[in-house]
């Protein structure tokens, strides 16, 4: 079985949210002389492929790479943590329900996570409470960082409070890359910008303490944990020799982490796959593609399966951790 935890879907038709609000580019889709153009505002942001948004596409594609089960999430740029706290609420409920109603079709082939207005805490608990609830998802898709913001900050404390208590996961995907505007050029800000902005986010949530007061709470990162794995002995040596800089709000050191979240299997490379199993060890990494974009995998899993590695160390990485950071009881999911 193949569990691919790092695909994302967006609705085939949605508003028009710029006209409808009044303000912001909102992305929408329009359908024109056969490409589906994502607008942001009035401008074509991306050319997006059917596989993004028709659901028969998507389980085709599937069946053609043996990818037994794909968990959705949205697609970064539609968050909208920018907007109004009212608008990014309408927004993600919408984008929610497509997802929800895209599994209730598919549920033993699709698993979905929901996105929430994380610019307003309690409307952000509010709608993970109908994910995890009524819409029976479970986790949600949250970005990098919240409009600038490190995860760190004490005000997303009730949030992460709140999924530890509802057992819901978390999956963390770079979004509006630091340093973007100054490299553009070269396409840096996927290629370089990505890796360290997920990069941002581990170190935000170790240093902040934050997997020390919710032991509980299951997160995974996106793209291999971006730089993360290959810099953490640059991580531990500042922890170590400017703790005054570095140990303000947290004493254990970066290492100590290592099997408290999980990321997934996305670095294009055997060495590199090979150094990061090493590092972050077999039971914390899962299998995950980034379909449909180009950046993805072409044949999710196909990098673990030309490892030399033993038949248990193989179902762990495709299916057997997303179970464990997805908190599935394999007796009674349906997926089973």
């Amino acid at each position: 079985m193949k569990i691919d935890i790092h695909t994302h879907i967006m609705p085939e038709h949605m508003p028009n949210w710029s006209e409808k609000f009044g303000y912001g580019d909102f992305i929408h889709l329009e359908h024109r002389n056969c490409e589906a153009c994502m607008m942001k505002g009035d401008k074509v942001f991306r050319v997006v492929e059917e596989n993004c948004f028709k659901e028969d596409t998507r389980l085709k594609e599937m069946d053609d790479t043996e990818v037994n089960i794909q968990v959705l999430s949205t697609i970064p740029v539609l968050f909208n943590y920018w907007a109004k706290s009212t608008d990014g609420y309408e927004t993600s409920r919408f984008f929610n329900d497509h997802i929800a109603d895209t599994v209730s079709k598919h549920p033993h082939r699709f698993i979905g996570l929901g996105t929430v207005p994380l610019q307003n805490i309690s409307l952000s608990i509010k709608e993970m409470d109908r994910c995890v609830n009524e819409l029976k998802m479970p986790g949600l898709e949250i970005g990098s960082n919240i409009n600038g913001q490190n995860l760190s900050e004490k005000e997303f404390f009730p949030f992460y409070e709140a999924a530890e208590k509802m057992g819901c996961a978390l999956f963390v995907h770079p979004w509006e890359m630091m340093g973007e505007k100054q490299m553009e050029k070269y396409w840096l800000p996927w290629l370089v910008g990505m890796p360290a902005e997920t990069t941002r986010a581990i170190c935000s949530m170790i240093f902040a303490g934050i997997f020390e007061q919710f032991p509980k709470l299951r997160v995974a990162f996106a793209h291999g944990g971006g730089s993360f794995p290959f810099t953490l002995g640059r991580i531990e040596h500042g922890f170590n020799v400017r703790p005054d800089l570095v140990a303000i709000d947290n004493a254990v050191a970066p290492k100590n982490y290592i099997g408290k979240f999980w990321i997934d299997s996305l670095v294009h490379d055997k060495k590199a796959f090979g150094y990061l199993l090493e590092t972050m060890g077999e039971d914390n990494i899962c299998l995950g593609s980034d379909y449909p974009f180009p950046l993805g995998e072409n044949h999710p899993g196909r990098l673990i399966e030309k490892m030399n590695l033993d038949k248990k160390t193989i179902k762990k990485l495709l299916h057997r951790n997303a179970v464990d950071w997805l908190g599935f009881d394999k007796k009674t999911h349906p997926i089973f």
